[in-house]
C-alpha cells in the first residue's frame, strides 16, 4: 500500500470537503485538513488533487448522483468528496486505475469512516466500467459540461453572447504560470537567459508587455532564478497592465487602494522608483503582512496602512495623490481557474452587493485625485455588473470625471472594448491571460 499517497487524499478530500459543505476558502481549507504537514512530495499531490477536482467538481457531484445508490449523509460528505477526488484522478490518468482506487478507498480509513470502504470501491469501479455511457449522460447538465455554476454560465453567456464558450472553457483549465521581471534589477531577456540555462523551464516573453512572461509548465517559486533576490515575482499578465495604464511618473504620490497581497504595488514601484511616495492601502491585517513580506523580498518601500478603502476619513492625511488604483474588491469570476473555490463560495446575490460597495470605493476614493490626475479601476471580474456598470453611473453624476481610451493609453490590444473600459476575458487573446477588466479615469481641471 503506498502510505504516503494514502494520506495525501485523505488531507486532499478534507479540504474539498470544508469547501464544498463548510463554506471555507481553499487556503484556510488546506491548511486546516493539514497540508504543511505532510511531506513535499504529499503536498504536491494534495493540491493537484484538491485544485483538479473542484475544478471539476460539477461534473464530480452529477456522477457521483448517478452512480449512488442513495445520498450520502451530511455526515458522510467528505466520502462523498473522496469520492470526487477519486473520479477526478481517473480523469487525470496521471496514475494506473488500480493505484487511483485502491488508495482512494484505504483513505477512508484514514478519515475514520472504514465502514465507507465498499461504498468508494462499489462507486469508483462502477464508473470505470460504465464511464463513457455515464459521461455521456452527465454532459446533457449544463453545469457539467461547462465545469461552473448555473447561475453563472447564464450570467457569462448573457454579457458575452459571442466569447462566453471561449471564456468558460478556459476557466475550466489550470492556469498557465506568469511572472514579472523586476526590470529595477534586470531586463527580462537576460533573465529568460538565465532561465533557459538552469534547465527549470522555458519562458515566452508578451508581446505588450516589457515584464512580463509565461513558463511552459508551473515550478516553485524558489526553482526561479533569482527569485529570493527579488528579481522576479509570481503575476498574471493581465494584472501587469495596471502599472503602465496608472503612467506613475518620478516625483508622484500614489495610491494604490485595497492593495494587499501587493502584486501591483510592487510593480508600480518596480515600474517608477522615483516615486515621491506610495501608500498602500488595504482592510486585511493578514494580506497586509503578506504584503510587507513581498516588499521585503523585493527591497521596496511602501506607506502601508490598515483601513477602508470606502472610508477615507479613517486613514487619509489630507494631501492629495496624482495617481490612484483602485483594484476593487469583485466576484474574481475572471480568476476561477486560479481559485476554484469561488466557483462554489460566490452566490449570484453576491455580485449586487459586490457593485454597490465598488461603487462606493469608487465615488469616495475620487476626490482625494489631484486635477490633472488619473486614476485606473480594475477588477478581476467578467460580469459588467462589476465593471463598465459601476463606472457609468459614478461618471454620469462626478462632472469632473472624464474616461481616457485605456489602449491608447498603454492598455491591452486584444481586450474587448466595452462601454467605460476594456475587458480581457480567460484564454481569450494574447497570451493566455486572467479575466480582467479596465477603466482609466482622468480629473478634470474645472474653470
Amino acid at each position: 500500500m503506498h502510505t504516503g499517497s494514502v494520506a495525501a487524499r485523505a488531507v486532499a478530500a478534507t479540504a474539498v470537503d470544508a469547501v464544498l459543505n463548510k463554506g471555507r476558502n481553499l487556503d484556510d481549507a488546506l491548511s486546516d485538513a493539514g497540508i504543511d504537514e505532510t511531506n513535499e512530495a504529499d503536498r504536491a499531490m494534495v493540491r493537484a488533487l484538491v485544485f483538479g477536482t473542484l475544478r471539476t467538481q460539477h461534473r464530480n457531484r452529477r456522477v457521483l448522483d448517478l452512480l449512488a445508490d442513495r445520498p450520502f449523509r451530511r455526515r458522510d460528505s467528505v466520502i462523498a468528496a473522496l469520492i470526487s477526488t477519486g473520479l477526478f484522478a481517473l480523469r487525470d490518468a496521471r496514475r494506473p486505475d488500480y493505484a487511483v482506487v485502491s488508495t482512494t478507498v484505504d483513505a477512508a480509513v484514514s478519515l475514520g469512516k472504514p465502514g465507507m470502504r465498499g461504498a468508494v470501491n462499489a462507486i469508483l469501479r462502477r464508473y470505470l466500467r460504465e464511464q463513457d455511457s455515464v459521461l455521456a449522460k452527465v454532459d446533457e447538465y449544463p453545469d457539467a459540461h461547462w465545469l461552473h455554476p448555473e447561475w453563472l454560465i447564464e450570467r457569462v453567456s448573457a454579457d458575452w453572447p459571442d466569447d462566453w464558450e471561449t471564456l468558460l472553457e478556459a476557466g475550466s483549465r489550470q492556469a498557465p504560470m506568469w511572472l514579472r521581471v523586476n526590470l529595477a534589477r534586470t531586463d527580462r531577456n537576460s533573465w529568460l537567459d538565465r532561465l533557459a540555462k538552469s534547465g527549470v523551464a522555458k519562458g515566452t516573453a508578451h508581446p505588450e508587455l516589457d515584464a512580463a512572461l509565461v513558463l511552459d509548465r508551473p515550478v516553485g517559486v524558489n526553482e526561479l532564478p533569482g527569485f529570493e533576490a527579488g528579481e522576479v515575482s509570481v503575476q498574471d499578465a493581465a494584472s501587469q497592465f495596471a502599472a503602465p495604464l496608472l503612467r506613475p511618473e518620478p516625483g508622484m504620490r500614489v495610491l494604490d487602494a485595497c492593495a494587499a497581497p501587493g502584486g501591483k504595488t510592487a510593480h508600480i514601484l518596480e515600474h517608477c522608483p522615483e516615486l515621491a511616495g506610495l501608500v498602500a492601502v488595504d482592510r486585511s491585517q493578514p494580506r497586509l503582512r503578506r504584503m510587507r513580506e513581498n516588499l521585503d523580498r523585493l527591497g521596496l518601500t511602501a506607506t502601508v496602512i490598515q483601513g477602508d478603502a470606502a472610508d477615507p476619513d479613517g486613514w487619509w492625511d489630507g494631501e492629495p495623490f496624482d495617481r490612484i488604483l483602485l483594484d476593487a474588491p469583485c466576484s474574481a469570476t475572471g480568476v476561477m481557474r486560479r481559485h476554484p473555490d469561488i466557483a462554489f463560495l460566490r452566490r449570484p446575490g453576491d455580485i449586487q452587493a459586490l457593485a454597490g460597495q465598488q461603487e462606493q470605493m469608487l465615488a469616495q476614493l475620487w476626490p482625494l485625485l489631484k486635477p490633472g490626475g488619473r486614476l485606473v479601476y480594475s477588477t478581476c471580474s467578467v460580469l459588467r455588473e462589476e465593471n463598465e456598470a459601476v463606472v457609468t453611473r459614478v461618471l454620469a453624476r462626478t462632472a469632473d470625471m472624464e474616461v481616457l481610451d485605456p489602449v491608447q493609453a498603454g492598455g491591452p490590444k486584444s481586450a474587448l472594448p466595452v462601454v467605460c473600459g476594456l475587458q480581457l476575458l480567460p484564454g481569450a487573446g494574447s497570451g493566455d491571460t486572467d479575466g480582467f477588466y479596465y477603466a482609466l479615469m482622468a480629473r478634470k481641471r474645472m474653470v
